[in-house]
């Protein structure tokens, strides 16, 4: 529902979280842009999707809207997030074990929109994206 109009905006809605439940829920949108992203660029997000939430009311109860960028350690969730950061350092984080370990750190050296390799200490690992927990950049600092 807010994907189309974050696109709308000039955005890409990279990733989305809800914490509901309890007293106070949290739905939280990360935004990208190719120029990057700015203050004003999340006030012009959470202005529209707040619109779209008001009007549709699918979440129940009280809850927080926040927007923000992705950050240095962005979360990778797309095929074509991976294929963007290629040469990048990241972390993986399996389902469960791949060949006895469900962790990996190292650079990204391929990826399509099944599966995606990492490099880690001069050994390749291929990955299918169905079973990727979770992936993040590694920041270069």
């Amino acid at each position: 529902m807010l994907g189309p109009t974050v696109d709308h905006l000039g955005y890409e809605l990279t990733d989305l979280e809800l914490k509901l439940g309890g007293r106070d829920g949290l739905v939280r949108l990360f935004i990208d842009a190719q120029n990057g992203i700015g203050v004003e660029d999340c006030e012009t997000v959470s202005r529209q999707v707040s619109a779209i939430l008001d009007v549709e009311d699918p979440i129940p109860g009280n809850y927080t809207l926040e927007v923000s960028s992705p950050g240095l350690d962005r979360t990778l969730t797309k095929p074509g997030h991976f294929q963007r950061f290629m040469g990048e350092d990241v972390r993986v984080k399996l389902r469960f074990p791949l060949d006895g370990r469900r962790n990996f750190r190292g650079a990204l050296a391929a990826a399509d929109d099944v599966n995606i390799e990492v490099v880690v200490d001069g050994e390749s690992h291929s990955l299918p994206l169905s079973t990727i927990e979770s992936a993040r950049l590694v920041p270069q600092v």
